[in-house]
């Protein structure tokens, strides 16, 4: 199965470097240089992945993603020059999957693709029907891990894939009290790369999507000092 990649990159040397090197790897890969173009591109390419610069012209890397988040959880990887905390967590917030600070290794944008994509359904194309079901059905919130879906009294959210990582291992086991470090450590394992308060953005972002009033959660828990914990 040949995973396709949408790169937009508005410096045309270095798109045409990771476009020929994500095509030496196996990747069917569509690269443009503005951010309208990668929008009218999106629907008919159908991307598995997409790898977008912050700073584009004519839109902003983080107003693209918003964009693409109304109506797709494709994996997205932002790429920038910026070193500042700020600019990664609100890529994050915003809908990123992964951030990656240039310059950088071409082996590892492409082990956080790989990375990305065994965190999303692509990498289970195969599965038994039998395994599509949700996980135990606790009323307010559920679960379908097979089709990397979450439900919200039967209405299903749109989530990003970290979190929908986050929230299937509070899920998995109510009333476990999980650090921050044991929530990186399940999601990203070997490849941890985020200050654990990135952890504390994607759970914000959670609240806002399954809480009915996220400033006082009922069902995501802080246990002040250590981390958090789901309550059914």
């Amino acid at each position: 199965m040949s995973i396709k990649v949408l790169l937009i990159e508005d410096e045309k040397n270095l798109a045409d470097m990771i476009a020929f090197f994500l095509e030496e790897e196996g990747y069917i890969t569509e690269r443009v240089h503005h951010a309208r173009e990668a929008l009218q591109l999106f629907p008919k390419f159908g991307p598995d992945i997409v790898v977008t610069d912050l700073m584009l012209p004519e839109m902003d890397g983080n107003d693209l993603v918003d964009a693409f988040r109304q109506h797709s959880t494709v994996p997205i990887l932002m790429i920038s020059a910026s070193t500042m905390l700020n600019d990664r967590l609100r890529a994050l917030h915003n809908g990123a999957d992964d951030f990656l600070c240039k310059p950088f290794s071409l082996k590892e944008l492409d082990a956080r693709i790989k990375a990305l994509l065994r965190r999303s359904a692509i990498s289970y194309p195969d599965k038994p029907a039998k395994e599509d079901k949700p996980l135990e059905n606790t009323g307010h919130v559920s679960v379908n891990e097979y089709r990397r879906t979450l439900f919200v009294n039967g209405v299903e959210i749109e989530v990003t894939h970290i979190e929908f990582e986050i929230m299937k291992e509070l899920y998995k086991y109510p009333g476990k009290v999980f650090t921050r470090n044991e929530l990186m450590d399940r999601i990203k394992g070997s490849e941890r790369a985020y200050l654990d308060r990135t952890i504390d953005v994607h759970i914000s972002s959670l609240r806002k999507k399954i809480e009915p009033d996220p400033k006082n959660p009922r069902y995501i828990k802080t246990v002040w000092g250590t981390g958090y914990k789901y309550v059914t």
